[in-house]
């Protein structure tokens, strides 16, 4: 369903881009019997209830308009927050995470583990490096950008 991603993007970009709001994601996913339309949106300082509400007004106009039907099966959308553990999928995303604490999904095990939260200290193109409390050593951990399945900000505990 990479197409209805792809429309929707095109289709909201120039809404946030009017009210200086950023993309954050698009999915289009089953879950049970039902699909989803998630458009994930941000700004400075946070979005609101009534920031979101506008967006999903606006795109629900424009998808709407279209013929034919870019997403001809029913669904629902939903216009919300990325939350405070907000994914990090763009290298600007991982840029201004550094200094906080992330949580980073491995596709392959490091030290048994393929879940690992920490402080991202370091960035760069090919790796970053967490510095991750383990019991009551800290230790810094560089991992390799390739083998990153996923990562977003975390709470710490």
């Amino acid at each position: 369903m990479s197409s209805a991603v792809e429309t929707v993007t095109k289709l909201v970009t120039p809404i946030l881009e009017e009210q200086n709001f950023e993309l954050v994601e698009v999915e289009f996913v089953k879950e049970g019997k039902n699909w989803f339309l998630r458009v994930f949106i941000d700004k400075e300082g946070g979005i609101d209830i009534e920031e979101c509400a506008f967006v999903s007004e606006k795109l629900s106009e424009k998808l709407d308009a279209m013929y034919p039907d870019p997403i001809p099966q029913a669904y629902f959308l939903e216009v919300s927050s990325p939350g405070a553990e907000r994914p990090l999928k763009k290298e600007s995303d991982y840029e201004q995470a550094v200094g906080k604490y992330i949580h980073i999904s491995l596709y392959q095990a490091v030290d048994g583990e393929k879940q690992i939260e920490g402080t991202l200290v370091h960035l760069d193109s090919e790796q970053l490096t967490l510095s991750v409390k383990i019991k009551t050593r800290v230790k810094e951990m560089t991992f390799e950008r390739k083998n990153i399945a996923k990562a977003r900000l975390a709470i710490q505990f």
